[in-house]
């Protein structure tokens, strides 16, 4: 993907909290757990190149209440949402029924958004979005890629071509700098899956 100039890392949820809060348990259910946890993601992040793209997996962590989702997911995504000097894209994966709603509620009271693998292979925008940018974002990751230009076209509608930018910036999706097509962050982290 001479296109993409990221290459995506993954990062095991489930281990980072076994090996930094000393647990035998997967589990993130309290702030300092979280804290220590989004911690040793930053610190794995700080040694990536910009742009990074990072699949977050959840897939092993059996309870997470709603402090860790706001440590691990919220105060991380909103972090680098805001960051000027780096630019990071995410994807959570393993997002399942005992996540979700903790994930969705944070995300939400935040005002942020993120791309969560809520079964094998079905993704899904997860916390505070507008209906035209689902909508949007479903066309982007049916598709995988979509040029600028076809864009344009595909999203004519003034609303729809606002929420398509605005998925741009908010790192929903990712606009190659070198030929503006625009890539589902689904299909950029499907190798690591």
């Amino acid at each position: 993907m001479t296109d993409v100039p990221l290459d995506p890392i993954a990062i095991d949820v489930g281990g980072l909290v076994q090996r930094s809060v000393t647990s035998l348990y997967s589990h993130l259910v309290t702030r300092q757990t979280g804290r220590a946890v989004r911690m040793a993601i930053e610190t794995r992040l700080a040694g990536m190149s910009d742009p990074s793209l990072s699949l977050i997996d959840l897939s092993e962590v059996s309870v997470l209440d709603f402090s860790c989702a706001d440590e691990v997911v919220a105060k991380l995504v909103g972090q680098h949402a805001d960051a000027e000097h780096t630019v990071a894209f995410f994807v959570f994966r393993g997002v399942h029924e005992p996540h979700r709603d903790q994930i969705q509620i944070v995300l939400e009271r935040q005002g942020l958004a993120v791309v969560a693998e809520t079964g094998e292979g079905r993704f899904e925008l997860l916390g505070a979005r507008t209906p035209a940018e689902d909508v949007v974002w479903h066309v982007v990751e049916e598709r995988g890629l979509i040029a600028d230009e076809e864009a344009l076209h595909a999203f004519r509608d003034l609303g729809r071509h606002e929420a398509f930018e605005r998925l741009v910036e908010r790192r929903l999706v990712f606009r190659s700098p070198r030929s503006g097509q625009v890539h589902a962050l689904s299909r950029l982290v499907s190798h690591l899956l």
